[in-house]
């Protein structure tokens, strides 16, 4: 039973990048890797970092001791649901869960998040690629949608790091059979998460015209080429994406093994007794 103001890492773990999850702010100076979804304040002044609409906070420090303790406890006084990972970031990673490394992560700007910039009209792996960032990578990253041609300068002026470009020079891009997608598994370090390997196989299929790949990678380009036609903002057809994404890794997380049909959720008719 976890201590009191506490979370454990196996309860974290299965509230990470779902919608809801926690609001997760690591205390440790620049580490090479980090807890899916985690948050870096430059500010020590926990009060400061109260700015996302009231979701429960959960403060790492490298073992779970007085830094993040103490940090918890000012959130708390400030009437905030605040608790500390019992065991800190050495607890995760002895308990074998996923990390993400940050050493391809883009330098971070003024505001604290990091800035991405790629094509308009999003379809398929230019949906899949932020929701990995923001569920995954940086919460609060922010995406620039611009016309092919104005990607890298726009990229140069604002600092921002181009993705899924058609240019030798663009580290995030298709290599071979792979999608920006799988590039972005792969330098991050989630290379090995069963769930979001599953999902690859499907944006690879959805979004290099192979239904082959995955049976459900027909479906996923069939919903992203809609939502492209429901939206004519690219920011509005981001936001109804994210939901698609949740769904599926929640699917490939926990609901593969489920199946549905006429009958599958009718309850049982008893047999009556003549």
């Amino acid at each position: 039973m976890p201590a009191r103001n506490a979370i454990t890492p196996d309860k974290l773990s299965r509230l990470v990048a779902l919608p809801g999850c926690p609001r997760i702010i690591d205390l440790r100076d620049t580490p090479p890797e980090a807890i899916p979804g985690s948050l870096f304040r430059v500010d020590d002044d926990p009060i400061r970092w109260i700015d996302d609409g009231g979701r429960t906070m959960v403060v790492v420090d490298a073992d779970g001791g007085g830094k993040a303790v103490s940090a918890a406890a000012i959130l708390r006084s400030e009437g905030r649901s605040a608790e500390v990972l019992e065991g800190g970031f050495a607890a995760w990673t002895a308990a074998g869960l996923p990390t993400v490394s940050l050493a391809h992560l883009p330098e971070r700007h003024a505001d604290g998040r990091t800035w991405w910039v790629t094509r308009a009209r999003p379809k398929v792996d230019r949906i899949a690629c932020p929701w990995l960032i923001r569920r995954f990578v940086d919460p609060d990253a922010r995406f620039l949608f611009v016309a092919p041609g104005e990607v890298l300068a726009v990229a140069e002026q604002q600092s921002a790091e181009p993705f899924d470009v058609v240019d030798e020079g663009v580290f995030w891009s298709h290599r071979g059979e792979r999608c920006t997608f799988d590039m972005m598994l792969e330098a991050f370090g989630l290379g090995m998460h069963e769930p979001l390997v599953r999902l690859a196989s499907i944006v690879r299929g959805a979004d290099t015209d192979r239904p082959d790949v995955a049976p459900e990678a027909a479906g996923l380009l069939a919903i992203s080429l809609g939502l492209s036609r429901i939206y004519s903002d690219d920011h509005e057809q981001l936001e109804a994406g994210m939901t698609i994404y949740d769904a599926l890794y929640r699917w490939c997380r926990d609901a593969q093994s489920e199946k549905h049909n006429w009958t599958s959720h009718q309850p049982s008719r008893a047999k009556v007794q003549l």
